[in-house]
């Protein structure tokens, strides 16, 4: 995984010298595209999911308070046979999720998540709930053109933030096939991230990198570091109040292996590709989002967990 932060750091100063050729004009709340965040907290195949590569922010508010609802499918197998049956497992979150700004420069966005998972076993149907953990970042804006006369526009931000273990980390579930069935990881982790937008008139492209750092819990179980990128193409469209923002793009994510008590855990690294699109639409202070994402190529666990999609909805107020 080392060469993921290397890689990150290398395309974050790259970007933070391209933009020192252009200048950028001020923009209304609805001209901000800040995308932040694919996957903050979400951990191998949705464990305490903020959702993996949906979002952190919001498109067309820059600072904002609302809910949103997610949710992901999989299917999983023990993998003994090779007629072993396959089971659906549904990971579902429900968030309240707010970006407040703080001083010139710098925001901060909170995911407040409750979850509410099922899943199909060879006994019956599973289910759990209960609040997740919660998550805090800041993001600096580091650069931003400022003319208006600019052919191209640039923002480039870098932020930092934690994940409180306000969710419960249920032992028993770390030894199912997919080992991220939990409402919570137990652990505090940290997260750093990179964001940038490049933008012509009302078509842009937006690239995110971001990396988890998770920590072994009070159970001895450590869930394995993740890193997210995204690439998103949107073009906006406005009018009097009224805004809508079609995207689409792609979104990837990577995990090491879990470990507990020290040990490499078996089959738990991974990584996954999907492709995804969407729109938000705003009137006055309101917006409405919605989200689907799709498996272009994946290999969780060993390949006995597959996903098979997510979909995310949401409303948001702007502040």
């Amino acid at each position: 995984m080392k060469k993921h932060i290397v890689c990150l750091l290398l395309i974050v100063s790259f970007l933070a010298n391209a933009t020192s050729k252009d200048s950028l004009a001020r923009a209304n709340q609805f001209k901000k595209y800040y995308l932040l965040l694919d996957e903050d907290d979400c951990d191998a195949c949705g464990c305490s999911a903020s959702g993996g590569s949906m979002g952190f922010a919001s498109m067309l508010n820059t600072n904002f308070v609302g809910v949103r609802y997610f949710n992901q499918n999989y299917q999983s197998t023990d993998g003994l046979y090779s007629n072993s049956s396959w089971y659906e497992e549904n990971f579902n979150t429900v968030q309240i999720w707010a970006r407040i700004p703080v001083v010139k420069n710098v925001q901060i966005s909170v995911l407040v998540p409750y979850h509410f998972h099922s899943r199909q076993t060879e006994n019956g149907e599973q289910k759990i709930s209960g609040i997740g953990d919660i998550t805090a970042l800041a993001m600096y804006r580091l650069y931003q053109t400022h003319k208006d006369s600019t052919y191209l526009v640039h923002t480039l931000q870098i932020g930092a933030g934690i994940k409180a273990p306000t969710g419960k980390f249920n032992e028993t579930n770390s030894g199912n096939v997919n080992p991220s069935y939990q409402v919570g990881t137990g652990s505090w982790d940290y997260l750093v991230a990179t964001e940038y937008v490049i933008k012509r008139k009302k078509l842009g492209f937006n690239a995110m990198l971001n990396y988890v750092f998770k920590t072994q819990n009070q159970k001895f179980y450590r869930f394995g570091d993740q890193f997210n990128y995204a690439g998103t193409l949107f073009y906006l469209y406005e009018k009097n109040a009224f805004s809508i923002a079609p995207q689409i793009g792609f979104a990837g994510e990577v995990y090491e292996n879990n470990e507990q008590h020290k040990q490499i855990v078996r089959d738990t690294a991974g990584d996954i590709l999907f492709g995804k699109f969407g729109f938000e639409v705003g009137k006055n202070k309101f917006s409405f989002g919605a989200n689907v994402m799709l498996p272009i190529n994946q290999n969780l666990t060993g390949g006995r967990v597959e996903a098979n999609y997510r979909w995310s909805i949401n409303l948001n107020y702007s502040l």
